[in-house]
């Protein structure tokens, strides 16, 4: 958890530069002026920066929690896995959204049911014989130690 709010605090700085860039190409004088193509653009981007780091193994913030993704045989993890585990990990927030959008709540209750709903993911990992989340497993991707993949007496 501890590295879902340090990568939260780095990803400020991509999603500000990001939305800079796009209200200064666009000539945005409002915040809700092209709105949807903000979202959309954010979301390449996020997937994009997801997608490069995990391709290389670790995001800043995973370096920090010395934590790697690997595919699920161990080996590198290309970029179209690494894609994937990106779109698979918005599970984590459509339900809530999409019960937003049905049903037109407001954002408090979308906040409520937004944790709750991540608790519930989170917790669905219990059920996972290796005890990973889904969108990992369904991805072929997994999180492991990368202390462990250390050689022993040399440094990475």
């Amino acid at each position: 958890m501890a590295c879902w709010l340090y990568e939260g605090m780095l990803l400020f700085g991509v999603v500000f530069i990001a939305g800079y860039l796009f209200g200064a190409l666009t000539q945005q004088r409002h915040a809700l002026q092209y709105r949807h193509e903000l979202q959309a653009f954010m979301f390449v981007v996020l997937g994009l920066y997801f997608t490069w780091f995990w391709h290389k193994g670790q995001t800043l913030a995973m370096q920090t929690w010395h934590i790697r993704l690997v595919a699920a045989d161990g080996g590198p993890v290309s970029q179209g896995r690494a894609l994937l585990r990106y779109v698979l990990a918005w599970v984590w927030f459509w339900p809530p959204l999409a019960l937003r959008a049905w049903l037109e709540l407001p954002v408090a209750e979308v906040l409520v049911l937004l944790g709750g709903w991540v608790a519930v993911w989170a917790l669905l990992a219990r059920f996972h014989p290796q005890r990973q989340f889904w969108h990992d497993a369904l991805a072929g991707t997994r999180l492991v130690d990368a202390r462990a993949l250390r050689p022993q007496g040399g440094r990475a």
